[in-house]
């Protein structure tokens, strides 16, 4: 069974200044409620019992945000509001399933993966991006689904317009079914005639725990990084068994101002 997630935390958000120079671009509100709540209901649906957050030491914001009863109590108690309760219970029963790692620097989604080595139990994982997120259907539930019958590593994946590929992890893909593949190749960011095909990563993982040997032992790829894309290859390569799940859900990005406000318009209307 699946029952821990990693969750990088560490990024910048670069893409979404100014908002992301005085909160993490993961607490950004969607409809009221930050896109990372949205990405851990998620992960509880599928069975997931522990989180773990690769956060920066500099920016205890995500931190604060779930450990801060003090504040809460004393405003619950001064307003006697309903609601505020309500809004506490929702954040509090997490606590408990909340282990934090510090990255210093972000310097890629496979070096974000490697701190969390000593807390890592079973043979795979679960890998969320925060930037993806996933609605209508539970991606990590179908994911697992998969996974249970594989007994493989999984990906989440969609098709993208072909003259997009080069902004994607682009997967080869083998044996089609309606909903899934076997994955015979993976390429970070290629360009157009290097693709092997147009079915882009989203940032789901099902991964298996050896990745890690393969991670400390990796050199930095594209953009000075360790990508946790390149480890994956490496596995492909020594025939370790992936596969792609075609998932049901709507994608919405927030990575950048333009899709976020998209994104809080479409989760509205839900």
């Amino acid at each position: 069974m699946i029952k821990q997630a990693i969750i990088p935390l560490a990024g910048l958000g670069t893409r979404l200044l100014p908002l992301t120079s005085v909160i993490q671009k993961e607490l950004l509100p969607l409809n009221g409620k930050p896109n990372l709540e949205y990405i851990m209901e998620e992960c509880v649906e599928a069975g997931i019992k522990q989180f773990i957050f690769i956060v920066p030491k500099d920016r205890p914001t995500i931190k604060n945000y779930f450990f801060n009863d003090s504040f809460y109590t004393k405003l619950i108690k001064k307003k006697k509001d309903k609601k505020l309760k309500k809004i506490f219970q929702r954040i509090k029963k997490y606590q408990k399933m909340i282990k934090f790692v510090y990255q210093n620097k972000p310097n890629g989604t496979g070096a974000a993966v490697l701190k969390c080595k000593k807390y890592l139990k079973d043979k795979h994982f679960l890998m969320l991006l925060a930037d993806d997120l996933i609605v209508k259907k539970n991606c990590s539930k179908e994911m697992i689904s998969l996974h249970k019958k594989t007994q493989g590593s999984v990906i989440a994946t969609r098709k993208v317009e072909r003259r997009t590929v080069s902004r994607w992890g682009i997967l080869g893909v083998k044996n089609k079914k309606k909903y899934s593949f076997s994955i015979n190749s993976v390429i970070e960011k290629p360009k157009l005639k290097e693709a092997p095909s147009n079915y882009a990563i989203i940032g789901r993982y099902i991964l298996p725990k050896k990745i890690l040997s393969v991670l400390k032992n990796q050199k930095k790829g594209k953009g000075g990084e360790i990508h946790i894309t390149d480890a994956i290859k490496t596995l492909i390569e020594r025939g370790e068994k992936f596969y792609g799940n075609i998932f049901k859900g709507k994608y919405l990005d927030s990575g950048t101002l333009e899709s976020y406000v998209k994104s809080n318009l479409i989760i509205s209307k839900l």
